[in-house]
């Protein structure tokens, strides 16, 4: 049975440390961009961002942040508006995307509601004294494509041919996120959405859950819980 993987981030525990990001960085080989890059000519390189919300009137203003990693839609406008079908939705839910096919056209990233996807400006290369810190389990992308969160699908592939080895299924909480293992707060949490057991489907559940966007139709896999009080 095919799982439908999805994540549930509680903006109750979320402090906006910004380990998640920290973490994905460096799981996934994320290009290095300096301040020249990233604040002059608006070429930041995340996966996952940590977006300001301001709430309430001066002088009680309150801000917090919320965690965006790619919502890996049901109903994805990326895959719909690639006209290479270099992004794709796969059979567990993920959107993924083929580096090899990309032209860089960023019709995908035009598409996208949520700003989920940034564009390679950068070669392949680490900056001199971290080459060893490359994770070999993440290839390196091509400059000239575009990039994008991809649930840490070789975290999912690795912890299934694990228990394929031992015989037997997945358990709840065996696959993690890069950014859900390393919160401090454990804010986040990762798993399948369609197996009712499981704790992602419990808390998506929730009272307090809600999606980005929902009005436009794209069936995010990505919930929020509200925060208490």
């Amino acid at each position: 049975m095919m799982a439908r993987w999805g994540m549930v981030i509680d903006l109750d525990r979320c402090t906006g440390c910004g380990e998640c990001m920290a973490a994905c960085h460096q799981e996934n080989n994320l290009a290095t961009a300096g301040p020249e890059e990233t604040v002059q000519r608006s070429r930041a390189f995340h996966w996952l961002r940590l977006m300001p919300e301001f709430s309430g009137r001066y002088p009680e203003v309150k801000l917090r942040f919320l965690p965006q990693p790619c919502f890996h839609c049901d109903n994805p406008p990326c895959v719909r508006v690639c006209p290479v079908q270099a992004t794709y939705l796969s059979e567990e839910g993920i959107v993924g995307q083929i580096y090899a096919r990309c032209i860089g056209c960023r019709y995908c990233m035009a598409g996208c509601p949520y700003n989920a996807k940034v564009f390679n400006w950068y070669e392949p290369k680490r900056p001199r004294g971290v080459e060893r810190g490359a994770n070999p389990n993440v290839s390196l992308r091509p400059k000239g494509v575009v990039e994008k969160c991809t649930f840490c699908h070789h975290r999912i592939m690795r912890a299934r041919e694990e228990a394929r080895a031992a015989g037997r299924p997945l358990r709840d909480g065996e696959v993690s996120t890069a950014c859900a293992e390393s919160c401090p707060a454990q804010a986040i949490v990762f798993g399948d959405l369609d197996q009712p057991g499981s704790r992602v489907s419990q808390l998506a559940r929730s009272p307090r859950a809600f999606r980005l966007h929902e009005d436009l139709g794209t069936r995010p896999k990505v919930t929020y819980l509200a925060e208490k009080g």
